[in-house]
């Protein structure tokens, strides 16, 4: 192999680090816009904004909230910067930033704004009904709070249908952990977290479940004219819905079996529903 060739790959190498070196810096220009002034600072945050370049929003609302500790658009800046960091889904701190609005400028014309999402900056820390269900207990009472206090607000709406998605998964974890206790054969704490369903999430689709969890429970304690009974009011009472056909399917079961004793139910978890997506704006 002559020099030449062998000097060829690294050459080649260079210049591709050149041109990636390049590239970066070309888009560091690119997208950092030069700033001459602090309202233009936060302008170009809000186009940055608009064109979906959150991280470079980011920088630019850092910088001004920095460097306009008490001016009169400090607060708003904040509550950018909090959407932010909730359109990368950076959910612990997108909450520190609003929680810091609502902390420091309750009176702001953003803290209405600020309120709601600090709700969707503690659901997207929550997890699904199988896990603890702290973030979600308290994205509901943000959301709660949040509706009482600006009952007029363009997002209340939006709220409204995050308050009943958070109430759902609570009660599906409920749900499910009655259902549990019905496929190990112990119908006494079953019924126990039904009726917890019933009494505290009546409005949910959850009730449903756990009114046929409380018949299959019947069932399991070889109380059968009770669970034939409590099944077919299930069947009544929503009829066309997947619960009611699985209440019928139960029913002829229990009422076919030879078997006069306890019957055990066939293995079923209530589904939780996909939860609203929310639209983010400054208003």
């Amino acid at each position: 192999m002559t020099v030449r060739a062998r000097r060829r790959p690294r050459l080649v190498r260079a210049a591709l680090l050149v041109l990636a070196c390049g590239a970066l810096a070309g888009c560091g220009a690119s997208t950092i816009p030069a700033i001459h002034s602090e309202p233009e600072r936060l302008e170009q945050a809000r186009r940055a904004m608009g064109r979906g370049e959150h991280n470079v929003s980011i920088e630019l609302l850092k910088t001004y909230v920095a460097n306009n500790a008490g001016g009169a658009d400090v607060d708003q800046a904040i509550e950018l910067l909090g959407e932010s960091y909730l359109r990368i889904k950076d959910w612990a701190l997108a909450q520190a930033e609003f929680e810091r609005l609502l902390r420091d400028y309750p009176e702001s014309d953003s803290s209405a704004a600020g309120a709601y999402h600090l709700g969707v900056a503690l659901w997207g820390q929550a997890r699904g009904p199988d896990f603890d269900q702290e973030f979600t207990q308290r994205a509901l009472e943000q959301w709660q709070g949040y509706l009482r206090g600006y009952p007029g607000h363009w997002l209340a709406v939006e709220a409204g249908k995050r308050v009943a998605a958070a109430r759902t998964r609570l009660a599906t974890k409920l749900a499910n952990s009655g259902t549990l206790y019905l496929k190990l054969h112990l119908p006494a704490p079953a019924e126990v977290y039904f009726r917890r369903v019933l009494d505290e999430y009546a409005d949910t689709p959850r009730a449903a479940d756990a009114r046929l969890g409380l018949a299959l429970a019947e069932a399991l304690q070889g109380h059968r004219p009770q669970a034939i009974a409590a099944l077919r009011q299930v069947e009544a009472e929503y009829p066309g819905q997947p619960v009611a056909a699985r209440a019928a399917r139960e029913r002829n079961r229990i009422e076919r079996s030879k078997d006069r004793g306890p019957v055990a139910p066939v293995k079923h978890a209530p589904p939780e529903p996909p939860p609203p997506q929310a639209p983010t704006g400054h208003h």
